[in-house]
């Protein structure tokens, strides 16, 4: 809601209306939901007009949606990291549209006739970069009602990325219309990405993997699939009688993979862990049975634990963040200590290297990014950091307390200040317990597009670790993120 001052009267507001220049008239505009051009009589050489976006990933997936330009350069994180320009950038054509945006609605606006433009691409523009896109009148044609207007595009450090040339015909009649309200458009992540995953996976040869319990339908076609996919060696731990029925119900063969025949779910659970400490299974998958159950069974085995505490780690990617992300614990330890958080980021670090981060970026999550002695996760952040200094922690960058928004937006972080290696591109996400973890991967699941893979680290082997109501695709792909690290693991065994 708008105030007046209890001392502006009537005429001075009209003062005020008839002496405001074009773009306090256009912010008015913008909170009143309008959208108005200038008519060429009104327009003087001089007269400029700036509109400000901060670019996002999902600024260039959208565009290379609608342009169809699908050059890896802007979408492919793995190759553009190679280029020349060492990591995404946006279309050319993208600051392109922001220009003509410009003149379009600001000036000269509604009923503009675009005839030309020039561009020249200077800089490239990255995700996170703030763009002022403007045009500026430095010609008219009287007779035509044509302009010439020169049209720049700056980002956030004052470096000129895109300038150019427009000619247009400028309206002669004046519109004031409320602006159209723009569709929502919501994204889904493709299977490009794992198809990627599998077939690289592939190539590796399967492995052999001890599933425990999968009497339901959901874990014994993920079975199948990530059979038929290449990239397992399946051994189905379960009830004979049980897994036969259930087969027959849901039309699924499995006459080609061998059964340990046990008579419940515990009894499942230690009979997996036998195999793997008999060497006869390279990886660990859960079924239908809970959580606790198999989990309890690997802790118990003495000869499956390692000097590191086992935590879980989610590996997750969304369509609004260019690249692939660990959050971690979400899973396992419901408040884990100082020291336990220390092994928590060390087997992300883990898996990132599994995956081809050489040294991924660790961001300690707090509800601020700074320390304060009654936030204990603050404490644990800063403690965390000073480890990493120290030698104890290897492997990765570390940077915290980082508050969400900072550890994985540039722009988040920019503004409030954080000059760091770490705020804004994050590798891996640690969070301060359990609960916060859980309710942050299930709401970028269910919210925010995002797909996901679940798996355990710490032990001897990788443990693929799904909930009961994860679909097909994030069951495949936490088997064959797991085959990686049981890859990892046979060259940097903990």
């Amino acid at each position: 809601m708008l105030h007046r001052s209890p001392s502006t009267n009537a005429a001075d507001t009209a003062n005020t209306a008839t002496t405001a220049s074009p773009q306090d008239k256009h912010a008015s505009d913008d909170l009143l939901g309008l959208i108005r051009n200038r008519v060429f009589a009104e327009i003087a050489v001089g007269d400029t007009a700036t509109i400000t976006r901060t670019l996002t990933s999902a600024d260039i997936q959208l565009f290379a949606v609608i342009s169809g330009d699908a050059n890896p350069q802007h979408l492919d994180a793995a190759f553009a990291k190679e280029s020349r320009f060492h990591g995404l950038i946006a279309h050319g054509m993208f600051g392109g549209a922001l220009i003509s945006a410009v003149l379009g609605t600001r000036l000269p606006g509604p009923g503009t006739i675009y005839l030309g433009q020039t561009l020249r691409f200077l800089h490239p523009v990255r995700i996170g970069n703030t763009l002022q896109t403007s045009v500026t009148v430095v010609a008219r044609d009287e007779a035509r009602h044509r302009l010439t207007l020169k049209c720049t595009c700056v980002n956030q450090d004052n470096v000129i990325v895109i300038e150019g040339e427009a000619d247009v015909i400028a309206p002669t009649e004046s519109i004031v219309r409320r602006r159209t309200t723009l569709p929502e458009v919501s994204m889904k992540m493709g299977n490009g990405e794992l198809q990627q995953l599998l077939d690289h996976t592939r190539q590796l040869g399967p492995v052999k993997v001890a599933i425990v319990h999968p009497c339901d339908a959901a874990s014994l076609s993920a079975v199948i699939d990530a059979h038929a996919a290449g990239i397992i060696l399946p051994v189905l731990v379960a009830p004979r009688a049980k897994l036969l029925a259930l087969a027959a119900q849901q039309k699924l063969d499995i006459s080609a993979f061998p059964i340990e025949d046990v008579p419940h779910s515990h009894a499942a659970a230690a009979r997996a862990v036998e195999l793997a400490t008999q060497g006869q299974v390279e990886m660990l998958m859960k079924g239908s049975l809970h959580t606790d159950e198999f989990m309890s069974a690997v802790v118990a085995s003495p000869a499956l634990r390692t000097k590191r505490r086992m935590s879980h780690c989610y590996l997750m990617q969304t369509p609004s963040y260019p690249r692939p992300f660990i959050i971690t614990d979400a899973a396992v330890n419901i408040e884990p200590t100082l020291e336990e958080k220390a092994d928590i980021i060390r087997n992300a670090i883990d898996l990132a290297q599994a995956i081809g981060v050489k040294l991924p970026r660790v961001a300690i999550l707090a509800a601020v990014e700074t320390v304060n002695p009654r936030m204990p996760a603050t404490l644990d952040a800063a403690a965390l950091c000073k480890m990493a200094d120290r030698g104890q922690i290897t492997g990765g960058v570390l940077d915290g307390p980082l508050a969400f928004d900072n550890a994985v937006s540039p722009v988040s972080a920019r503004v409030k200040g954080i000059v760091s290696d770490v705020a804004g591109q994050a590798d891996i996400l640690v969070v301060p317990d359990l609960e916060s973890g859980n309710l942050l991967a299930k709401q970028l699941e269910y919210l925010g597009g995002a797909v996901s893979a679940g798996l355990v680290l710490g032990a001897r082997l990788p443990l693929v670790l799904t909930s009961r109501a994860d679909s097909r695709e994030t069951r495949l792909a936490s088997c064959a993120v797991a085959h990686l690290v049981a890859q990892h693991y046979t060259t940097t065994p903990l």
